[in-house]
């Protein structure tokens, strides 16, 4: 009996015969709070602790773990991850860039670890303010693979 859809339309690609070569990627997003929220970030009051130093732990996690949320990602060797963060009054923009030597691109392990960064934004100040908006998720860049060089012309 079937439930939902047809699964044997579903194919992890077959990267067996690609040859590695380094790639990379790059995404950012943006969490929109209020200044005061924006303040105890700033002055590290938030009563759950340190938001940005746990939010990027989280996003190293997450990059690591992206073929085991997404099930038609594959596993690759991760040689680099670099998150930022720019603390605005507004919110907090956030950027991750990520490196492999691979037979696949980064893209997922970015946008991945860019929604965790942010999830964990928010959940540890979900307390202290409700108002909150996670937005712009987007791929800034990309290098690497048959594809070759992408970059976003409206960043």
């Amino acid at each position: 009996m079937k439930e939902h859809g047809n699964d044997a339309n579903l194919k992890m690609v077959d990267t067996t015969f690609k040859k590695p070569s380094t790639r990379s990627a790059t995404a950012e997003g943006f969490i929109s709070m209020s200044p005061e929220s924006v303040r105890m970030i700033r002055d590290n009051t938030v009563p759950k602790g340190d938001v940005l130093g746990l939010a990027k732990t989280a996003g190293l996690i997450a990059v690591k773990s992206t073929p085991l949320l997404l099930p038609m990602c594959h596993n690759i060797q991760i040689t680099h991850c670099d998150i930022g963060f720019g603390v605005e009054d507004s919110g907090v923009k956030v950027d991750v860039s990520v490196r492999a030597v691979d037979r696949t691109g980064t893209e997922m392990e970015a946008m991945t670890a860019l929604s965790v960064v942010l999830l964990n934004i928010y959940d540890m100040l979900k307390a202290v303010d409700k108002s909150m908006t996670i937005r712009d998720i987007r791929l800034l860049k990309k290098s690497g693979g048959k594809s070759g060089e992408y970059v976003r012309q409206d960043s």
